[in-house]
């Protein structure tokens, strides 16, 4: 198990076998993501945005901005 200590102003140097297995250089940033309560992933945020495309598959029904503004008026009407 690897481990780092936390300094007095919150920070942490991540071990370099973890920057290697994560393919983290300098400059890069990383996320924290909750699993449950206390416990967090550690994810490399390196990917452009690029890499998210077709990552969602297209609705199987086409939405009209006509159909979007009707369903935002429904929902605020429900907020009230």
């Amino acid at each position: 198990m690897t481990t780092a200590t936390l300094t007095t102003k919150g920070q942490i140097t991540i071990p370099a076998v973890v920057r290697a297995a994560l393919g983290l250089e300098a400059g890069d940033r990383v996320e924290f993501v909750q699993l449950e309560t206390g416990h967090f992933e550690l994810v490399a945020a390196t990917q452009s945005v690029s890499a998210l495309k077709g990552l969602v598959g297209k609705p199987a029904k086409k939405v009209t901005l006509a159909d979007m503004n009707a369903a935002i008026a429904r929902k605020g009407a429900a907020a009230r």
